[in-house]
């Protein structure tokens, strides 16, 4: 999905984001001054990076108007991801992304002077996804960061 924040320059940060249903890992994170095609490419791509070759992964959105376009599809065809749309109005479907940036933005942004330009916002949002990946545990992922949980499940 992709999110947006006012920087303190008054310009807008959009935020694209994938992660794991399962572990919760942040798999692909980018960030831009549009959401245009270029972002959800570059999304898309990151992902890419991240996936064993012979994954066919479920991914999910909403009914956003650049998931809809041909270039997206054809993108998750020709990679063999499986494209899972939410329901037209039923938010509860985009539920664990949106969930996942309201942790970002609160545990990043709250209570902070916004950042003063999108150089900035890149660079605390990729400590931030470090952070969360790597170090923050959740009684969602048994106490484990999500990286630790993704290594256990697939080592059981």
């Amino acid at each position: 999905d992709v999110s947006q924040v006012r920087l303190a320059n008054h310009n807008w940060a959009y935020v694209s984001s994938i992660t794991d249903e399962a572990s919760k890992e942040v798999l692909a994170f980018q960030v831009s001054p549009h959401p245009d095609r270029q972002l959800i490419t570059a999304t898309l791509n990151e992902l890419l990076t991240k996936l064993p070759d012979d994954a066919k992964p479920i991914i999910h959105s909403d009914q956003g108007w650049h998931y809809q376009l041909g270039y997206y599809t054809q993108k998750l065809a020709d990679n063999n991801f499986v494209q899972s749309m939410s329901r037209k109005g039923n938010c509860h479907d985009n539920a664990p992304i949106e969930s996942f940036f309201h942790l970002f933005k609160a545990e990043l942004l709250d209570g902070f002077p916004p950042c003063k330009d999108l150089a900035e916002f890149r660079s605390l949002s990729s400590q931030y996804i470090h952070y969360f990946n790597y170090d923050r545990i959740s009684l969602k992922t048994k106490g484990m960061t999500p990286v630790e949980y993704r290594n256990h499940t697939l080592a059981a």
